[in-house]
């Protein structure tokens, strides 16, 4: 039989959005496919847009593989297009099941319309079933609760689709319907898995790599950008901007002048300062890190409170609530697991014993001892803007 011709896309969220909203993310997700598909080398002619399906007009195998992988796509399907009657319908279900269903296996067609027509669903199902059941020699069953195949046959108002299955997709939002966020990528397991959650719910993200030096190495930053290139690969429409930061002259400042048990905390407050300032060059919405409740000693309710004590932006933990097995996994499945486990130099400004209950009163009596603002100034000077 002939390769498939067309792959149906489906999405959700986007389902909910009133009228306009819903047709610019729609465009937004059609340019996203195509970039997507042409990053990828697959082969379409075109993109087309129905009320509840996008359309990928495509012959190539991968594409389907392309298309799945794209924010917002929740399912895809590769499908037979045919004429929007009974009688295509019925002649392609018939052709598609001598090629899938073998003899004394059961079947069952799923049908569904959509548009103005002479025939209900039911009649479709009737029609195709009968069909297939005939081209079989009868030497198949029906079974509508649990089928070995299912043919699903989806007629629309100018034409038919015929499939045999779905691929499940990412899900989430379209990328770039929820604007700009700055994502802190220290090139470990878990903050680019929260960079890449934060683009599944639709925001273009600006990477920031605090470099640590001398209290790390080449080593640490390459495993940084290694993963950043994996999540560039997630977002094929633009390169992202990433920035770099100097961060080891405030290490070495909270070492020389601060309680060494809150090293981590301060740290931190650090690196959302220059965060902060990357937003404001940036037009950005918020930071993004890979903070998981009770993972680390730095990353307790207490301790965290304490990091964001004065903060004046939004800062987000997509991890929050998940657990280290979790967080692997989904490192795993996005492609920046292998990237972030390579062998690196750890920060070796992290105290032996850092606090794990830092109260805001003595963070900001310990920044009294050193001069936040020429240490930001000197990050701001001397930050690095790239792309890859």
């Amino acid at each position: 039989m002939k390769n498939t011709d067309v792959i149906i896309v489906r999405y959700d969220e986007l389902a909910l959005k009133s009228k306009n909203v819903r047709t610019r993310y729609e465009h937004i997700l059609v340019r996203n496919l195509k970039s997507m598909l042409k990053a990828e080398g697959c082969n379409f002619s075109d993109i087309t847009r129905e009320m509840g399906r996008i359309f990928i007009h495509s012959e190539d195998p991968n594409a389907l593989k392309s298309a799945s992988k794209v924010f917002g796509v929740v399912s895809v399907s590769p499908a037979y297009t045919c004429e929007a009657t009974l009688l295509s319908a019925t002649s392609s279900s018939a052709d598609i099941a001598c090629d899938i269903l073998k003899e004394g296996q059961s079947f069952a067609i799923r049908a569904r319309r959509a548009g103005n027509h002479d025939f209900t669903s039911r009649d479709i199902g009737v029609a195709c079933g009968d069909a297939v059941y005939e081209k079989m020699n009868r030497k198949i069953r029906v079974d509508l609760d649990d089928p070995d195949v299912e043919i699903f046959v989806e007629m629309r108002q100018d034409k038919g689709y015929v499939f045999t299955g779905s691929v499940k997709g990412v899900g989430g939002l379209p990328l770039g319907t929820q604007g700009k966020m700055v994502a802190l990528v220290s090139g470990g397991i878990d903050s680019p898995v929260a960079a890449w959650l934060m683009m599944k719910r639709g925001c273009d993200i600006i990477p920031l790599y605090l470099n640590n030096d001398p209290f790390s190495d080449e080593t640490t930053r390459q495993r940084a950008m290694d993963c950043i290139d994996v999540l560039q690969k997630w977002s094929p429409h633009k390169k992202m901007t990433i920035y770099e930061a100097p961060h080891g002259e405030n290490l070495l400042a909270f070492l020389s002048n601060c309680n060494n048990r809150l090293n981590c905390v301060l740290c931190r407050r650090m690196m959302y300062r220059i965060a902060g300032e990357v937003m404001k060059m940036e037009d950005a919405h918020g930071i993004i890190t890979g903070s998981s409740l009770g993972q680390v000693a730095s990353q307790t309710s207490e301790n965290m409170l304490a990091e964001m004590h004065g903060m004046e932006f939004p800062i987000y933990h997509p991890l929050i609530g998940l657990d280290k097995l979790e967080i692997t996994n989904m490192a795993r499945n996005i492609g920046t697991l292998e990237p972030s486990t390579k062998p690196a130099t750890c920060c070796m400004a992290v105290p032996e014993y850092p606090s794990t209950a830092a109260k805001p009163g003595e963070v900001i009596e310990a920044e009294k001892l050193i001069d936040v603002r020429s240490l930001v100034e000197h990050m701001v000077n001397n930050i690095k803007k790239f792309t890859r």
